[in-house]
């Protein structure tokens, strides 16, 4: 059996209709199996109009606006249309990258079938309650996941540093990587637009400290700001650019004066916009590969980032950027005044993290899935 021979039922909460770097990855994923000859078909909630076009045969699934965060979509589970389009494209592997109510449904309906069920991690949905002050809700969370997770044959994660928490939290024993790659067409240093940056008042000599991502409380916008104000503190000159959009924009705007905000950018404006960068500033802790610091990195800039998972898997501290303890303000304000401060060191992090970069190639990295896929229905095959 091979690549050819599959069938994929692909499970997702967001597919194509809020664009993050989840759904592309799944994106990149299907036009993969497609390309090797497989067949796929995705369920997803739908929105008119989408965020992009999807890739490969998507079928909606009913769903409602998810309280307080109405961009997004909550799916309302299986229903008999949805259980009878499975019948009739008769998956030989399930594929779950959400751990939402038409998930647990799609598991128990995989499991019923007798087929085998992988779940892709895509971040650290338990982490998401302390960024609405709803900390005490992590540990049901966590329980919620734990019986999810347990109820698949296998997982795959993005990061060595996500694989080794979801053990340590007992998610399953059979977890492999399944990393992400980078467009070396769209992020390049050479991307790097000096009139572009003076469009967005970014002085010639300026040092542009950057954040990109979609402008959410997850994304650790609270710990930036924080840092960005202890460097207002202490006189340290620097210019803060925003790539990216979403409902905190407003929040973040107020925290962040005379700060410059691009806005929402794609394809070879997204690599204009980061190479445009002289640093990344990625405090988040709940990204369990981190695009953007990827992104960053191929781009040559250094990241400073929160040790957690994702960053420790990407950025070697010292060598292509600097890890901080997550929620320090005070020492990713050091780390990002070092870089200030010093353009030879912010050069040759710079450039070590370019090089580490070019390892990530997305067709060698979707082909770990497509092996999972195969050795989960081997195995099955084998009782």
């Amino acid at each position: 059996m091979d690549t050819a021979d599959l069938r994929v039922a692909l499970f997702s909460g967001n597919y194509n209709y809020v664009r993050d770097g989840a759904n592309q990855a799944l994106n990149r994923l299907v036009d993969y199996l497609l390309r090797r000859g497989a067949a796929v078909r995705v369920y997803s909630p739908t929105v008119e109009p989408p965020a992009f076009e999807p890739t490969g045969d998507l079928v909606s699934l009913p769903s409602l606006p998810f309280p307080g965060r109405g961009e997004y979509r909550m799916p309302l589970g299986l229903p008999e249309k949805t259980k009878r389009d499975l019948a009739r494209f008769a998956p030989n592997v399930m594929h779950v990258a959400s751990p939402d109510l038409s998930g647990h449904r799609a598991v128990s309906w995989a499991r019923a079938q007798g087929l085998p069920i992988l779940a892709s991690v895509h971040t650290r949905f338990e982490t998401y309650p302390r960024y609405y002050n709803l900390a005490f809700l992590e540990p049901v969370a966590e329980a919620i996941l734990k019986r999810f997770y347990n109820r698949c044959d296998a997982l795959v994660a993005p990061s060595q540093s996500m694989v080794e928490v979801l053990r340590e939290q007992g998610m399953g024993s059979d977890i492999s990587l399944w990393e992400r790659g980078v467009d070396r067409t769209i992020f390049d240093p050479y991307r790097r637009d000096d009139g572009w940056r003076q469009a967005h008042g970014i002085a010639p000599g300026e040092i542009a400290v950057g954040f990109l991502g979609r402008l959410v409380m997850e994304k650790g916008l609270d710990v930036f700001a924080a840092t960005i104000a202890e460097l207002r503190q202490r006189g340290m000159p620097h210019k803060v650019l925003v790539v990216g959009e979403g409902p905190a924009r407003e929040w973040f705007a107020e925290r962040l004066p005379g700060a410059a905000f691009a806005g929402f950018q794609g394809g070879r404006d997204l690599g204009r916009a980061v190479a445009s960068m002289d640093l990344l500033l990625n405090p988040s802790i709940t990204e369990t590969f981190g695009n953007v610091t990827l992104e960053a990195m191929a781009c040559g800039l250094p990241v400073v980032a929160a040790r957690a998972t994702g960053s420790t898997s990407l950025v070697v501290d010292g060598e292509t950027g600097t890890l901080v303890t997550p929620g320090d303000a005070s020492g990713f304000a050091d780390a990002v005044a070092a870089y200030v401060t010093d353009p030879a060191l912010r050069a040759a992090h710079g450039a070590a993290g370019e090089m580490r970069s070019r390892a990530y190639a997305w067709d060698t990295i979707n082909d770990a899935v497509a092996q999972a896929y195969l050795r989960l229905i081997a195995a099955r095959g084998r009782g």
